[in-house]
């Protein structure tokens, strides 16, 4: 991918969490919320990589919407859409 497609993919932060009041547990994704990745980092490290890759945290709305959707796949049935 060159800069400028890769600069256009939307990027998300989900914080999930705080460890010993120093370290901050979120999910970062790229593109699509539903596929992320689970990372710790100290608060101002955090920062930086929020700044550095232009990640906007999800609403509380698009939370969620995650979280319903990870529950489908949790309890839900092969097939069935709702």
């Amino acid at each position: 991918m060159n800069g400028i497609l890769e600069a256009s993919i939307p990027r998300y932060v989900r914080v999930t969490g705080t460890l010993n009041n120093r370290f901050v547990e979120f999910e970062f994704s790229i593109g699509d919320p539903e596929l992320c990745v689970e990372l710790v980092m100290q608060f101002e490290q955090f920062r930086e990589f929020c700044k550095q890759h232009r990640a906007v945290e999800l609403t509380a709305e698009q939370c969620a919407w995650l979280d319903y959707e990870r529950l489908k796949w949790q309890f839900g049935q092969a097939g069935v859409s709702e």
